[in-house]
């Protein structure tokens, strides 16, 4: 265990094309990581000499009442790390996220480190720091706020589960750079490198696990992918690899987890390897051109629009609905074709297809994938802002943020602020244009530098 503080990030993503189709391995989404962070930040607690604590803490010190501590203790028959949350204060906030990665994440580290005859953690502090454009609600200035140190991290004056989010993938970024972090601190480099290729897939694989139970189902996979891998085509995991995976805790948990996340011990157990499929080739974008965010400031319930589409595919017309697909899929590919050849002149053309395809699929399952506020937002801007390709509404759709492929200079940015003021004022709604652009990098240590005021 590293007795200096660690520090690992993990960006968000935007599903830029492939919603919805991206649920189903015959398909593929283009997933574009975001410079949008979260930190993770572990550090030793020091204690006096002959004090022994069993104790995690985690600590989220840009919102009201964010601090989780647990304790820990190895449960019997190979059932792996159990963590037990304790109280602060008169409160007990529970944190799924947290806590089921704090188990996933040492339960691995005991079978990867052989430390199952000592598994005594040194307690540990970690702490959370979610860059600013994850959330909407007005801010304060951060404690490092000062004319060398960006104002990244900003004060909230709420809680957490108060906190109106943009739809960045925050639990899914928060899960792996917790994972990174906590793998990072208690294991030797011969263990675990985050930036090798063995470190990334074993990340991957454990985040993924750890992030679905905590959801409370298997998802696609494809925010925890960008916020390992960064921007890339995905195709997702087969569910059944996680299916016979045990509750935290229950017996055989432990070697069970290594075999399903670890192909060091993959093999031994005979059980089968992911077959999630992560392209590099083909996610890019074209010299000059960004990917920007606008934030509405709404959100959507996506699990609602999930399961309405899905019905509408399996049960009330299936092959209309795979004929429309596949269609989608090839727009989609075209489109990133487009962009990773430098196709500018093209993006227009590329992105209203696959548009027009989302719209139909909206109409057909009777989900607001595409609704008309935003559809005429879209066109506005493309049509009155010089500068602007196109846009979309990535992902599930709804009234989570925009995702723009525009010129990529202060001028068009100017253009872009002025056009949303006008027309939130005009609307009476309010979309901004987030501080985030994409970007091809997944996870990555960090200089602790720019965590001071935060971390002592």
């Amino acid at each position: 265990m590293s007795g200096t503080p660690t520090a690992v990030s993990a960006p968000g993503k935007v599903l830029l094309a492939g919603g919805y189709l991206v649920l189903d391995r015959q398909y593929t989404g283009l997933v574009f990581g975001l410079s949008a962070r979260i930190n993770v930040v572990a550090q030793e607690i020091k204690t006096s000499k002959g004090v022994q604590l069993s104790e995690i803490i985690v600590d989220s010190p840009q919102f009201l009442e964010a601090q989780w501590r647990y304790g820990y203790h190895l449960a019997h028959g190979d059932g792996g790390i159990k963590v037990t949350q304790l109280q602060v204060g008169s409160n007990i906030n529970k944190n799924p996220f947290v806590e089921t990665t704090l188990a996933y994440a040492l339960t691995y580290i005991t079978t990867a480190g052989n430390l199952k005859k000592s598994y005594t953690f040194h307690p540990a502090q970690l702490t959370i720091l979610a860059d600013n454009a994850y959330y909407s609600q007005p801010h304060t200035s951060s404690p490092s706020s000062s004319p060398s140190l960006p104002n990244r991290f900003a004060k909230f004056p709420t809680k957490l589960k108060d906190a109106h989010k943009t739809g960045l993938g925050s639990s899914a970024a928060l899960v792996t750079a917790l994972t990174a972090a906590l793998l990072t601190h208690y294991l030797p480099r011969t263990a675990f490198d985050p930036a090798s290729d063995a470190g990334k897939l074993v990340l991957h694989n454990l985040a993924q696990a750890a992030h679905c139970a905590a959801q409370g189902k298997v998802g696609s996979g494809f925010d925890v992918a960008a916020a390992v891998f960064g921007s890339c085509s995905y195709r997702r995991f087969s569910p059944a690899i996680l299916k016979d995976l045990p509750e935290v805790g229950a017996p055989g948990f432990a070697p069970a987890l290594a075999a399903c996340v670890d192909p060091a011990f993959t093999s031994e157990s005979g059980k089968g390897v992911w077959d999630t499929r992560v392209a590099k080739e083909g996610a890019s974008m074209p010299g000059g051109v960004a990917l920007r965010m606008c934030d509405v400031d709404c959100g959507s319930q996506t699990v609602g629009m999930v399961k309405q589409v899905l019905k509408w595919r399996d049960e009330t017309d299936p092959e209309g609905a795979k004929k429309l697909w596949d269609e989608l899929q090839r727009r989609n590919e075209e489109l990133a074709s487009v962009l990773s050849a430098g196709r500018k002149d093209e993006i227009r053309g590329a992105v209203e297809g696959v548009r027009e395809l989302v719209r139909e699929m909206g109409e057909k399952s009777g989900v607001p994938i595409e609704p008309r506020s935003q559809t005429e937002l879209l066109d506005a801007l493309t049509k009155e802002v010089e500068g602007v390709y196109a846009g979309v509404v990535p992902g599930a759709g709804g009234y989570d943020a925009l995702a723009l492929l525009v010129q990529d200079d202060e001028a068009t940015e100017e253009r872009v602020k002025t056009f949303l003021e006008r027309w939130s004022a005009e609307k009476g709604g309010k979309v901004r244009l987030l501080d985030v652009k994409g970007e091809m990098e997944g996870v990555r240590t960090e200089e602790l530098g720019q965590y001071a005021g935060w971390i002592s």
